[in-house]
């Protein structure tokens, strides 16, 4: 290993002496210190030419004008009063501020699901339906309405339908049913507001045909008509609307 390395650093020492000796013949070292020291010579700026516009070079040019109106004098804006139309906003409800959203208290919302149930277990077994509870999400801002996911494989179409909901009026709404989702999206946002469904309120959705909800809704903010109201659907089975609340 030492005699390698000797032979290596003689072999390297010779090598560094043969290019100083080349380096000498060529006379690099003094090209480069000559290099070094010389100075490069600026390349002279030429001189900006100023530019004079003359005052013919201003004429004014006349404005080509359609041939209609060629023989009338020329418009004058500067007494024009610009005219501003106000397109009035076309809105379907006055929109509920997120930020002053109204919950229900847990118990009224608890009393509205139990006169829901009482509603729902005086329908009968003909016709299969759900209680369905409402939240914020369900009656502000997105308004998404997610069903029960096992009675919509029981029950519903398995691929997107148009839905159709039946008030207490007879009046019908289509949604558009998600299969996948298992929910109502276009539709569900009308449906809410023209029943002004609020936080808490209790939904019976009675399936009534393979697209057709009978719905049911129950208030959580009037108590007054609870009783009276069950009363009459215990009578009569198709009565549309019971109010609940506490």
């Amino acid at each position: 290993m030492v005699v390698g390395k000797l032979a290596y650093e003689e072999c390297r020492r010779q090598r560094l002496e043969e290019n100083k000796k080349r380096m000498e013949d060529l006379n690099l070292s003094q090209l480069s210190q000559t290099l070094k020291n010389a100075s490069p010579k600026p390349s002279p700026a030429k001189p900006a030419k100023p530019r004079f516009i003359q005052k013919e070079d201003l004429a004014l040019v006349e404005v080509r004008r359609s041939s209609r109106v060629a023989n009338k004098p020329p418009p004058d804006y500067k007494d024009t009063i610009p005219l501003y139309v106000e397109i009035p906003r076309k809105r379907s409800y006055n929109r509920r501020s997120l930020l002053n959203r109204v919950y229900a208290s847990d118990e009224a919302r608890e009393y509205a699901i139990e006169k829901a149930n009482q509603v729902e277990s005086n329908l009968g077994t003909e016709f299969p339906s759900f209680v369905k509870p409402m939240l914020q999400s369900h009656v502000t801002g997105g308004f998404w309405l997610g069903l029960r996911t096992d009675f919509c494989k029981l029950n519903l179409p398995k691929r997107d339908e148009i839905i159709t909901l039946v008030d207490e009026n007879d009046d019908e709404y289509d949604t558009k049913f998600l299969a996948q989702k298992t929910g109502l999206s276009a539709g569900w946002r009308g449906f809410s507001i023209a029943h002004e469904l609020v936080d808490g309120d209790a939904l019976v959705f009675q399936l009534v045909n393979p697209t057709k909800f009978k719905v049911y809704i129950i208030r959580v903010n009037d108590s007054e008509a609870v009783n009276g109201a069950l009363d009459l659907l215990t009578l009569v089975p198709d009565a549309k609307r019971i109010k609940a609340g506490k």
